[in-house]
């Protein structure tokens, strides 16, 4: 195990060292929030698949390959429709439009007035999946150091959240693209072939299994269709993702570098279910499914190899973490507490205001908070459906409904949120929280209000819709222009 704590300190003091580097790249808000909107296509598609393919997609898709079999891809396959559906029909406009977080993009297309509440939603969604990535790395530490739960967390938080803060985007643009790297060499090259090949081959896996674990909708159609609202739709909304499509250098870029990042996502969902199907006939009685990528790493695979894919496996769970952890500041921040600053205290004129340190503080005062939440959270699952819920139930119908219907409202925008939200809310309660009818009745009720509040108030000003299209047509600058910063 010497060589495998070799591989995993040289990566992680690898990962500090980039949080270095982009500390003194960092200079200005573009720069620190949104990587300066300059990624090209090759950066920029290996930084989204990493954002995307986390925790729940390694260690929680090779579990549903474990207990499904070849279906078990689906809901990482439904990440990756996602991203090709949003790469393909929205991220150019949405590059275009030159913005720091969701929140605003609903501000100049509804007139400065959906914002808030949108901006509280979102906030709370990304929390959540910054507490559940760094839960995740309890499993990880254990199976490498055998250290406690508390711990654990503690050590893998520490290090995102020092690189995060240090260099914002830059940093974890650049310890993405290695986390990509990892987890593409450590999963998809090494464990699949070791895993299939100790399995006896597919001929042996097909008779070892029953038929139902090679049926491509063995998990069921209603458990399909839930991962489509969830995670497909859930793509599209998320603050996380767009904050990479505000990295893309241009919207060709963003088009095309996120289709390859949502083509590499099927292929990695193929993988993960392959990988827990063989798990499933080397060791059929596990406890848990999700033990399946733990106990076929430390089993099967020899020294070294061992540690570079447990490294695969923190890659994905750290490139989560991290990009959850940078658009929670960045809403806390920018959609939050800015709009309070504005109402409590606003800076008096001529008054000097660093925005990269204090998107650097909220960095480390949300990456603390969310520590202390995954210390006493203990069911991920849970946590990570409320989040999803809600980020759907209540933002999905405002956002596509500003970007394709030219008659929605402000009014009808916040009455969307507020009866998704309440109804999610509400039906969680009622059918628990892992019931399927909240985002199904939440989505409804959403949709209802959006269309009726916006049908039944005035059309939303002819004046911001001008603005609105000129933001999509990428012909207006960004709303607070920044100076350039300064070369040393």
């Amino acid at each position: 195990m010497a060589v495998d704590y070799i591989v995993i300190v040289v990566y992680l003091a690898g990962m500090l060292a980039m949080g270095w580097w982009g500390m003194r790249r960092a200079k200005s808000k573009s720069e620190f929030l949104v990587a300066g909107r300059r990624l090209g296509p090759a950066m920029y598609s290996g930084t989204m698949a990493a954002i995307v393919l986390g925790g729940a997609s390694t260690i929680g898709g090779v579990g549903l390959g474990y207990q499904y079999g070849l279906s078990g891809a689906w809901m990482v396959v439904t990440i990756g429709l996602g991203i090709l559906a949003l790469s393909v029909f929205f991220s150019a406009r949405i590059a275009r439009l030159k913005v720091y977080t969701v929140s605003e993009m609903l501000d100049l297309r509804y007139g400065g007035r959906a914002g808030v509440i949108s901006g509280v939603v979102m906030w709370a969604y990304t929390l959540m999946l910054a507490v559940t990535s760094t839960i995740a790395y309890a499993t990880i530490f254990d199976v490498l150091f055998d250290v406690n739960r508390t711990l654990a967390i503690v050590l893998g938080g520490s290090i995102v959240v020092a690189y995060s803060t240090l260099g914002g985007m830059w940093s974890i643009t650049l310890t993405d693209m290695v986390q990509f790297v990892v987890k593409t060499i450590g999963v998809l090259l090494l464990l699949l072939p070791i895993a299939v090949v100790k399995a006896g081959g597919f001929g042996a896996m097909k008779a070892e299994l029953p038929t139902s674990y090679f049926d491509p909708l063995g998990i069921g159609g209603e458990t399909i269709f839930t991962y489509v609202l969830i995670y497909t739709f859930g793509m599209l909304i998320g603050q996380d993702i767009w904050q990479r499509v505000f990295t893309a250098r241009n919207d060709r870029t963003a088009k095309w570098g996120g289709t390859v990042a949502g083509t590499y996502c099927l292929a990695y969902a193929v993988a993960g279910a392959i990988i827990g199907t063989a798990a499933k006939v080397l060791y059929p009685e596990l406890g848990s499914p999700d033990d399946a990528f733990a106990t076929i790493v430390k089993d099967e695979l020899p020294v070294g190899v061992r540690g570079l894919v447990l490294a695969a496996a923190l890659a994905a769970v750290m490139s989560t973490s991290s990009g959850a952890l940078i658009a929670c500041a960045t809403v806390a921040n920018n959609d939050i507490w800015s709009r309070l600053r504005g109402v409590v205290k606003p800076l008096a004129e001529g008054e000097a205001h660093d925005e990269v340190k204090g998107n650097r503080v909220f960095i480390l005062v949300m990456g603390v908070g969310v520590i202390c939440a995954a210390i006493v959270l203990n069911d991920v699952v849970e946590a990570l459906t409320v989040a999803y819920n809600l980020l759907v139930g209540g933002l999905l119908v405002p956002i596509l409904g500003g970007l394709l219907w030219k008659r929605g409202t402000a009014q009808g925008a916040l009455a969307a949120v507020a009866a998704g939200g309440l109804a999610v809310i509400g039906l969680m309660a009622g059918y628990g929280i892992l019931a399927n009818e909240p985002v199904y009745y939440g989505l409804l009720a959403s949709l209802a209000a959006y269309v009726a509040v916006s049908l039944a108030t005035k059309p939303t000003d002819g004046a911001v819709l001008a603005a609105w299209r000129e933001r999509l047509a990428g012909r207006a600058p960004e709303t607070a222009p920044e100076p350039a910063p300064a070369h040393q």
